[in-house]
């Protein structure tokens, strides 16, 4: 079994930040992550409304770079919190238990792990419609991934489900590989910031239908078309089309914390205080997985920031604590 002061689970702009401040107070820090470091941050096309993230401009005024890339800013992230110190592993967690003042964690590979503190920032998951159609075609031009998946779809006629600043932005995206963009929500205005929604409705290649539903995806091997129905007069229609993205909400990855009988809400999100404690001593959570979370790169980040210096302050304690029982 391997031995580490601080455990983080995800390696998202919370968990990776958490990293960087763990490490720096001289923990000896383990990340784990099942996927690539950057989390939901691997999708932003430009990360536009992050503190500080602007076009980099010489003496003359002329353009050196532009602001970076959510790919670009997770890079960074991940080489200042390793060039701390702190350890990366890619695996699974599948359990974790707390036992003698130690959280133990157990991965899929078999290979047990334990911390005297562990922070969870596994951030959440695209949430599903559960249409007729939406996994049938998941891959074969239903995409939850506009920046992943968007090149394929090139001057195609794209459908984009939802109303909010994801939905809005990845439209956004899309509307430069297609100008057959038809953006489709449920409501009669758009949940997204006030600005994000002003740029969707004035963009020439985004069509809007408010009021609409989508009820099914039909096709053969791929995607032919999409069955719509109007919420106010019940009338459905069909129309060709050669994707649909889906962007209607997250669902929190929290089932971990459940194993240690930490609080979560209504809609299964952790609960901490302000400091990203959870009810379970020397257990944090940060970033989106939290309850209440605002759901931003930068408040991901404060987050992350936050339980890193509390989970440092609980791991001091909590060796002075067994130095003295010496």
């Amino acid at each position: 079994m391997s031995d580490f002061d601080l455990i983080i689970i995800g390696a998202g702009p919370a968990g990776l930040t958490a990293a960087q401040y763990g490490a720096r107070s001289n923990l000896k820090v383990l990340v784990i992550e099942q996927l690539s470091a950057g989390g939901q941050a691997l999708l932003i096309d430009i990360l536009e409304n992050y503190p500080g993230n602007v076009s980099q401009k010489d003496p003359e005024g002329a353009e050196i770079s532009g602001p970076k890339s959510g790919y670009e800013f997770a890079m960074d992230l991940h080489r200042q919190a390793e060039s701390f110190g702190a350890v990366f592993k890619s695996g699974v967690v599948t359990l974790i238990k707390k036992e003698s003042g130690r959280f133990i964690v157990s991965l899929a590979d078999g290979s047990i792990i334990s911390a005297v503190s562990v922070i969870i920032a596994a951030g959440s998951k695209p949430r599903l419609l559960d249409v007729p159609g939406e996994k049938d075609f998941t891959g074969r031009g239903v995409s939850y991934c506009a920046t992943c998946d968007g090149f394929f779809f090139k001057g195609k006629k794209i459908f984009v489900i939802g109303g909010g600043d994801a939905a809005c932005d990845e439209a956004r995206y899309l509307s430069h590989l297609s100008d057959k963009i038809i953006l489709v929500h449920r409501r009669d205005t758009f949940r997204a910031q006030k600005s994000l929604a002003k740029r969707t409705l004035e963009n020439p290649n985004i069509k809007t239908r408010f009021n609409t539903v989508l009820k099914e995806i039909k096709g053969e091997i791929k995607v032919k078309s999409v069955l719509l129905e109007n919420v106010l007069t019940g009338e459905k229609s069909e129309e060709e089309a050669d994707a649909v993205f889906i962007f209607a909400g997250m669902v929190p990855q929290s089932s971990l914390a459940s194993c240690v009988n930490a609080a979560l809400d209504d809609e299964g999100y952790i609960v901490t205080d302000t400091q990203m404690a959870t009810n379970v001593p020397g257990l944090y959570a940060a970033g989106d997985v939290r309850s209440g979370a605002f759901r931003q790169v930068v408040t991901a980040a404060a987050d992350g920031a936050t339980a890193a210096h509390n989970a440092a302050k609980y791991i001091d304690e909590e060796k002075e604590s067994s130095n003295e029982n010496e």
